[in-house]
């Protein structure tokens, strides 16, 4: 593993769900019991990872681990870090307060079941949908044990964002969440965004991953890690593709669909640039966090 002219560390994330969890991807029941890739993805994944002898952070659905709980304990035991994606992929967009809180009890309850203790402290909500809209969630995660978040997508993108947000990680105040507040309860750790200047582009995994060419998407991210630490972020179903394509209006198949068939040649370049390690250890390094508690 080449260290590079990098001085920091980057992060890689995997959004563990299936392919019908995307809000594009709105399908019946019938149709999503007819293929699940969420156990066939993740394993590919994990395997090569520990092919790579790298360790990463898995934000994961409660309804996954409720299913497969011995693949939780696998990553666990393998050295990655469990965190939080909500229970069903129901964005916060659609939560309450309340609800965003049983949510987030009910997540703690599957995973104690799984594993026997409750080692998750970060979290990133369904298609990045914590924003100006819904501040409180920050709040209702620090209350329930958390420590930092990975929600806040800080431009505007087709379906998400929060224009004005760092690039990089920071404390949100409740306030205006794209403002940093040195005494805020949470650390934002936002997946990665390269501005220069005042021109931001995406370059934080998944559709960008895929879409632009390998040398662009390595530019930003050299860009990036000169300064600070990034995150990247991917699916299972970007490393194992469903066999049943959905007709999608055209952006939404391009997003959906290009270039699945370059992601693991990518990830192999990728996992060979940069040092890694999980966003936790990321933030401990850094010094935003404290050392692990209990």
């Amino acid at each position: 593993m080449s260290s590079g002219p990098f001085p920091h560390l980057a992060a890689f994330s995997f959004d563990i769900e299936d392919w019908h969890h995307s809000e594009v991807n709105r399908v019946s029941d019938e149709i999503r019991e007819r293929e699940s890739i969420v156990v066939k993805g993740t394993t590919a994944i994990l395997d090569l990872l520990q092919r790579h002898g790298l360790r990463c952070t898995f934000f994961v659905l409660g309804d996954v681990v409720r299913e497969h709980p011995a693949l939780i304990r696998r990553m666990v035991d393998e050295g990655h870090e469990l965190a939080c994606h909500g229970m069903s992929h129901r964005p916060v967009w659609r939560a309450t307060p309340e609800t965003f809180r049983d949510e987030l009890r009910e997540f703690r309850s599957v995973v104690t079941d799984a594993l026997g203790e409750f080692p998750v402290i970060g979290f990133r909500a369904p298609t990045f949908s914590i924003d100006k809209s819904n501040p409180w969630a920050l709040d209702v995660l620090r209350s329930e044990g958390y420590r930092y978040d990975s929600s806040i997508f800080p431009m505007k993108v087709k379906m998400y964002g929060t224009p004005g947000a760092p690039c990089w990680i920071y404390r949100p105040s409740p306030a205006d969440l794209t403002r940093h507040d040195p005494h805020g309860g949470l650390v934002e750790f936002p997946v990665a965004t390269a501005q220069v200047f005042k021109l931001r582009f995406p370059v934080g995994g998944g559709f960008y991953l895929r879409a632009l060419p390998l040398p662009v998407f390595r530019a930003g991210l050299d860009y990036i890690l000169r300064r600070r630490p990034f995150a990247l972020y991917l699916h299972p179903r970007e490393v194992t593709p469903e066999s049943h394509r959905m007709e999608l209006d055209p952006l939404d198949g391009f997003i959906t669909y290009v270039n699945l068939h370059t992601v693991v040649e990518k990830l192999e370049h990728l996992f060979g640039r940069y040092r890694w390690a999980p966003m936790r250890e990321i933030l401990e390094r850094e010094g935003w966090l404290g050392p692990p508690q209990g």
